[in-house]
């Protein structure tokens, strides 16, 4: 009945709005509060939960909740935050499930421009700030350069621009690899850790710098929700009802494209955050995105939240992993449905 009340067919009313954000807020702040006190024992312990009595003490729990794990929770839930709406914004503005920074093209862009920051040694001259800028700038870059290659005159057809991206991003990671072969062995081992998405060395300053980026980036797409439940319809259903499609396209892709830089500027490329979270809550709070925007970006963040957690209790591993192990299933199973549905449609 829950379920039922959240999605509740086509028409947002404010009280489901409202249901379906304190719920997502709910589950966010739950798990804000949670993550930080789990973590792993001596060996053959396994789970520990640390005390909220603990984080007022004066002992190493205490230094470890605020200098280790509160950074590291508060960077995973921006990062995810950012990914999710991101990802939310690209599916509604190109009419395509499958569309998120990956297919893009905007990650690898990103990341091809952080690993030439750590080439030209910017990562040790000014700290995580000079890669941070560079991933920003490596989004926007790979944003404007798949705009161009797939704009047909005056228009933006969804395939041509999946393609380009595709296209982008395969180029991107080419890039990426020869630079590495280019590298000496310190920066490569530093390369290939980054390109494996983590938090592991996340401080206060690191969140500061991504945060008025992601929350600029946020707000945008959470303004632009109501012009982008016309653009899921089409361009021309758009500008029948008064949307002008172009300014909404490129502010959307702007804003997109600011979040995922700023993401990857943080804890490296952290893969299918954007495919995941939009796909499975639009089938529980439907697909208004004046709803599903806010609630994909909280539902996102509890996510990375977890993930990192769980990498951190097997032993530091990088997020990233535990993503792509979770999102590979998940993109499996969207196209069995898919052939399903054909099958389905074709009988």
């Amino acid at each position: 009945m829950i379920a039922s009340f959240l999605a509740g067919g086509a028409r947002l009313t404010p009280a489901r709005l409202t249901a379906v954000l304190a719920c997502c807020v709910a589950t966010c702040a739950l798990i804000a509060i949670v993550t930080p006190l789990c973590g792993t024992g001596l060996p053959g312990q396994g789970l520990e939960l640390m005390s909220p009595a603990a984080i007022w003490s004066d002992d190493g729990d205490s230094t470890i909740y605020w200098r280790v794990r509160l950074p590291r929770t508060l960077a995973a839930l921006l990062c995810g935050a950012a990914l999710a709406g991101a990802g939310c914004a690209f599916q509604a503005v190109l009419r395509n499930p499958l569309a998120e920074p990956f297919t893009l093209g905007v990650s690898s862009g990103a990341s091809l421009a952080a690993v030439l920051a750590i080439r030209l040694g910017l990562g040790s001259a000014l700290g995580g700030a000079g890669v941070s800028a560079a991933a920003v700038l490596g989004a926007i870059a790979a944003v404007v350069i798949v705009w161009r290659l797939a704009r047909v005159g005056d228009a933006l057809p969804p395939a041509t621009l999946i393609l380009a991206g595709v296209t982008v991003s395969m180029f991107c990671s080419a890039a990426s690899l020869a630079v590495q072969y280019s590298s000496d062995f310190a920066d490569v081992s530093r390369m290939l850790r980054w390109m494996m998405g983590g938090l592991e060395w996340t401080t206060y300053a690191t969140v500061a710098r991504a945060a008025p980026a992601i929350a600029v980036g946020a707000l945008t797409l959470i303004v632009l929700g109501r012009a982008l439940n016309a653009m899921a319809a089409g361009p021309e259903a758009a500008a029948s009802v008064g949307v002008d499609a172009g300014r909404t396209q490129t502010l959307a892709f702007g804003a997109a494209s600011l979040l995922v830089g700023a993401s990857i500027g943080v804890a490296g490329p952290v893969g299918f955050v954007g495919l995941i979270v939009p796909h499975a809550l639009r089938a529980v709070v439907g697909p208004d995105h004046r709803a599903l925007l806010p609630a994909s970006m909280l539902i996102g963040a509890a996510l990375v939240a977890v993930c990192d957690t769980l990498a951190r209790m097997l032993g530091q591993w990088p997020v990233g992993i535990i993503t792509a192990l979770l999102g590979g299933p998940f993109f499996m199973l969207l196209l069995v449905r898919g052939k399903r549905s054909a099958d389905l449609w074709r009988s």
